[in-house]
Formats: structure tokens, C-alpha cells, sequence
């Protein structure tokens, strides 16, 4: 997708050194354009632990190429293979909730730990993590080919009237690679020519939806409006919201979904305003082994101080300021789970399914195994 007009990925190695894995820090968005240099799994694992990449399909990716950097360290190590699996047990830990994050590491060691030549191994390690970059790009397009179909459908029984789609937290391009999942039917309605308006939720303590959402949303030109987390139930109850579509950073077989916290009260406001809520699903973030999402997804808990203070540009520089009496203490749950009732539909790369086993079943019934 785009910033000033420039196509960019949120990840790439390096044209020059392919031992450089650059990332755009997104810690900083909207007020600067940095980007953080990966030259080693510490500081790989410091990328996706601090959010400078965020979004479960990014996490995965990340990991991948931190499994690279793995196998080049792994030349100066007594123990090639031991050290590797450290360095994937290092990166497991850094994000207990994103699925994605541990599928990644596993795809990745089912390629590397059979190849006992370094050289080898690393050529092999580099060509399987830009695999799943590229996959994912494939896998979000195909989610907006998809998902697009529900806003036409809004877009004819409107009679061409302004579709007003509510998103929560980012899952945009920045959240991926390209395209985003909640967001490319959006961008893909947008080619389209639909006429399309976006609800962009705060998303607090960490601002994703107006610090990520609103700034790709106005660099690719999309119309939005920013609103505080708790407005969403009173633009449904006044039909000011045609449907829904959020990410999810796990999905759990019987289709309940984890999401940025927050996102089950938007689902329950949809469902008592009959509002259609739908999860951009990439099959990456499917964990079938869990049985009961609400029960037995973890559930990350994050510095207090991401709710104590917020960060913002004041006097030309980022900064943050404290929002509460300095001794309060603060909860900071990073997700929450939305029970697959009140989910309309699963929007995946091989279509739309109910949330549900059944439905999950007839679309990825390997992830059933």
C-alpha cells in the first residue's frame, strides 16, 4: 500500500546486505516515518515484544526472518542445532496471544533443523521466510477479493449511498504486509469505485486505530473519521453503521475470536443493532487445537503504563504524558475474545464460513488434523 504516494511493504531485506532486516518502526506513526534496522534474533525479538511491528500476520513474518538471523548466528555456536531451537523459544515468548507467531517459528524449523550445513541451512532459511512474506501478501489480497462482496451487496441495497464499515485496532497493511485482512475488502471496494466511509475506533491504551488506521486510511485516500472507543454503540443504535469488520490475532476451532481488547463490546452493540460483524480471518491465525476460545486462548497483560500514559506529538516531538495520579495502579489486558454467536462470518482466503467448527471445517479442514 502507500505513504506519499510510494508503494512499501512494512518488511524487505535489504537490497544491498541480506543480513539486514528492515521494518517500518511503527511505535512512531503517524508523526514520523522510521525505520528499524534487524541484524540479529535480540533485536528481533525486541521488534515484536515492543510493538515497533505489530499485527499477528507481521508478528509471523517477523519471527520468520528472526529464524534466518537464527541460522546465521548458529555458524559461531558449539551446537548449531540447540542453539536454534533457543532462539525460537526466545522468539515464542515474546507474544503469548498472535498465533501466528509460533506457527511461523514452526514452519520454519520444519525446513532448517534437517539441513546440517550451515551455509545451506541459511540459504534455505532466507528463501522460506520470504515464502511467507509472500503468502501473506497473496493470502490478504484474497481475503479483500472476498470480503469485497459483502460491501457490494451494502453498496446495491443502498442504492449507492455511502457504506459506513466500523473497524477496530489496525488491521490494515501495517498490520501485514500489503493489503491488511479487516481492511482489503475496504481498499478493494475503494478500486472499485464503492463508495465507502470508515469508522476508525481510538483503539486505547496504544492508539492503533488512530495512530496505524488513520494514517493508511489517508495515505491510500479512503474517507474516515476517528472516533473514541466508546462511540461505536451509539452510531449503531442510530444507523450510522452498516456493518463491521475487524482482524483477529487468534481463532479458536469453534470459531470464537481474540482480538485488540475491546473488540467483544463492539460485537455485542452489533448484535443488538443487527449490524452485520465480520473477522478478516487469514488462515495463519487458525488454532483449531484450541477448543473453546473464551476459555483457552491466552491472553497477554501488558505494562500498566501503556494505560497510564499516552503518547503524542507536542512542540514537534513525541511525547508521553501521564493521564492518571502517578500511584494508580492500571490493568492492561492486550486482548479480548468475541464468542463465534455473535460473529456473522469468518472473511479467509478460500471465502466466507460461518464462525464456527462446521463452517472451519469446510474451508481448512487440515487444521483440523
Amino acid at each position: 500500500m502507500l505513504i506519499n504516494g510510494k508503494h512499501h511493504h512494512t518488511i524487505w531485506v535489504n537490497k544491498t546486505n541480506q543480513q539486514l532486516i528492515q521494518v517500518f518502526d511503527q511505535r512512531y506513526f503517524p508523526h514520523q516515518i522510521e525505520v528499524f534496522d534487524i541484524q540479529t534474533t535480540d533485536e528481533a525479538a525486541f521488534a515484536i515484544r515492543e510493538m515497533v511491528v505489530r499485527g499477528a500476520p507481521l508478528i509471523g513474518v517477523t519471527a520468520a526472518y528472526g529464524m534466518y538471523l537464527a541460522c546465521i548466528e548458529a555458524e559461531e555456536k558449539i551446537n548449531p542445532e540447540e542453539y536454534i531451537y533457543d532462539v525460537a523459544k526466545k522468539l515464542n515468548a515474546t507474544r503469548p496471544t498472535a498465533v501466528n507467531l509460533a506457527w511461523a517459528i514452526t514452519e520454519m524449523l520444519k525446513v532448517i533443523i534437517p539441513i546440517k550445513e550451515n551455509s545451506e541451512r541459511i540459504e534455505v532459511a532466507l528463501k522460506m521466510a520470504n515464502q511467507i512474506k509472500e503468502d501473506d501478501i497473496l493470502i490478504c489480497e484474497n481475503i479483500g477479493l472476498n470480503g469485497v462482496e459483502i460491501i457490494r451487496k451494502v453498496a446495491k441495497q443502498k442504492n449507492g449511498k455511502t457504506v459506513n464499515i466500523l473497524t477496530h485496532c489496525n488491521a490494515g497493511w501495517l498490520a501485514t504486509i500489503d493489503w491488511g485482512t479487516a481492511l482489503s475488502p475496504i481498499y478493494h471496494a475503494q478500486k472499485e469505485g464503492i463508495d465507502i466511509h470508515v469508522w476508525v475506533d481510538e483503539t486505547r491504551p496504544r492508539n492503533q486505530g488512530a495512530n496505524l488506521t488513520a494514517f493508511e486510511l489517508n495515505e491510500q485516500g479512503v474517507a474516515h473519521t476517528l472516533i473514541n472507543d466508546n462511540t461505536g454503540g451509539h452510531l449503531m443504535q442510530h444507523g450510522m453503521v452498516d456493518l463491521v469488520i475487524v482482524g483477529t490475532d487468534r481463532t479458536a476451532g469453534n470459531g470464537d475470536v481474540a482480538n485488540k481488547i475491546g473488540t467483544y463490546l463492539k460485537a455485542l452493540a452489533a448484535h443488538d443493532n443487527n449490524i452485520p460483524f465480520y473477522v478478516g480471518l487469514p488462515s495463519s491465525t487458525l488454532d483449531c487445537s484450541i477448543k473453546n476460545g473464551v476459555k483457552d486462548i491466552p491472553i497477554e497483560t501488558r505494562d500498566q503504563n501503556e494505560v497510564k500514559y499516552i503518547q503524542g506529538k507536542v512542540d514537534r516531538k513525541i511525547k508521553s504524558v501521564l493521564i492518571c495520579p502517578e500511584t494508580t495502579p492500571a490493568l492492561n489486558y492486550g486482548f479480548d475474545v468475541t464468542p463465534a454467536k455473535y460473529v456473522t462470518g469468518l472473511i479467509t482466503e478460500r471465502g466466507i464460513c460461518e464462525a464456527s467448527e462446521e463452517g472451519i471445517r469446510k474451508l481448512f479442514p487440515e487444521k483440523f488434523d
